[in-house]
C-alpha cells in the first residue's frame, strides 16, 4: 500500500510543474555545487563525488546543459519529475498521512538510510525516513561509505538493476557485485549470497540495543545503569568526519549497561548500550 501511494503521490506531485532530472557527470565537486545552486537546481542524488543528479525546472535544466561547469558533462534523464527535492513535499506530507497507519517493527538485518548513510534499527524510524525521502536528496556516496566501514564483501542490486552495482564496483574494488535483473539470474545471486552470508538469525533478545549510526567516536551520556531513558532520548553522540549523530533510546528503557565507553572508537551498527523496557523491569 506504501509503495502504490508513494508512486501515485509522486506522480501527482510532479504533475504540478514542470520539472526533471539531469546526469552531472565529472567536473570539480565544489564547481558543480555552486553551478546548481546558481541556478535554482538540487543535488537530488549524490552517487559519487563525480556523479551527481541535478534536479529542478526543465529551463534551468536546459541552462545547465548549455553551459556546464568545466569538465562535467550533463545528459538529461528521462523522468516525470524533479524526485526527492521539494518539488515533492506535497507527496511527503499526504505520505506521512498514509504511514502513519502502517504497522512497523524494528528491523532484524542492518539497514542503512539513503539520507545519510547512517545505520537505521528502529522500525519507526524506517518508516519515517521512507517518507522522508521521498523529499529529501539521496546520498549513495554515504551509504557506500558506511558499506566500506561495514566490510561488506558483496552486493546484490534488485530490479531495475545495474546502475547501483556499477558505482559500487567503481567506488568499493574488491566487493563482488551481481544485477538481479531477470528470473534466470536468481540462482546466480543465491549462491553468491550463500557464498558471503555468515551472519545467523536468532531470537529477539527481551532487552534494546542502541547502536552506532556511523562510524566515529563515541560520546556517551553521563549515566549509571539504572537510569531510566524515555523513548527517544539521548544516549549519547558519535562523533565523525561527516557531523555528529545522536545515539536515541528508540523505545525508552532503564539501562542496564554500557557496551562502549565514552571516547572508544566505534563502527556502523556496533551495540554500545543495552536497556531493559520498563514494563519488563517493573514484572521483574
Amino acid at each position: 500500500m506504501l509503495v502504490r501511494e508513494r508512486g501515485r503521490l509522486m506522480a501527482e506531485a510532479s504533475a504540478v510543474a514542470r520539472t526533471g532530472m539531469s546526469a552531472v557527470l565529472g567536473g570539480d565537486a565544489d564547481e558543480v555545487a555552486a553551478a546548481l545552486e546558481q541556478r535554482g537546481l538540487v543535488a537530488a542524488n549524490v552517487n559519487t563525488a563525480g556523479q551527481v543528479v541535478a534536479a529542478g525546472s526543465l529551463d534551468a535544466l536546459a541552462n545547465l546543459g548549455a553551459a556546464p561547469p568545466a569538465g562535467a558533462r550533463v545528459r538529461a534523464l528521462d523522468v516525470a519529475g524533479a524526485f526527492h527535492t521539494p518539488y515533492m513535499t506535497s507527496a511527503r506530507d499526504q505520505l506521512a498521512t498514509t504511514a502513519a497507519s502502517v504497522p512497523r517493527s524494528d528491523p532484524r538485518v542492518t539497514l542503512l538510510g539513503n539520507r545519510d548513510g547512517a545505520v537505521v534499527n528502529a522500525g519507526d524510524d524506517v518508516v519515517d525516513r521512507l517518507v522522508e525521502q521521498v523529499a529529501s536528496p539521496v546520498r549513495w556516496d554515504l551509504c557506500m561509505q558506511t558499506m566500506r566501514e561495514l566490510d561488506v564483501t558483496a552486493v546484490v542490486e534488485l530490479p531495475p538493476a545495474g546502475t547501483l552495482v556499477g558505482l559500487v564496483k567503481r567506488a568499493l574494488p574488491g566487493v563482488e557485485t551481481l544485477a538481479l535483473k531477470a528470473p534466470a539470474d536468481l540462482d546466480a545471486a543465491r549462491t553468491l549470497l550463500q557464498r558471503h552470508n555468515h551472519v545467523h538469525t536468532e531470537p529477539a533478545p527481551s532487552w534494546r540495543i542502541a547502536v552506532a549510526p556511523v562510524a566515529g567516536t563515541f560520546r556517551s551520556r553521563e549515566a549509571d545503569p539504572g537510569t531510566e531513558f524515555a523513548p527517544g532520548d539521548a544516549v549519547g553522540t558519535v562523533v565523525s568526519n561527516r557531523d555528529e549523530a545522536t545515539v536515541t533510546a528508540t523505545h525508552g528503557g532503564v539501562l542496564v549497561e554500557w557496551l562502549a565507553h565514552d571516547g572508544d572508537p566505534v563502527s556502523p551498527g556496533q551495540p554500545l548500550a543495552r536497556l531493559h523496557p520498563v514494563a519488563e523491569m517493573v514484572g521483574a
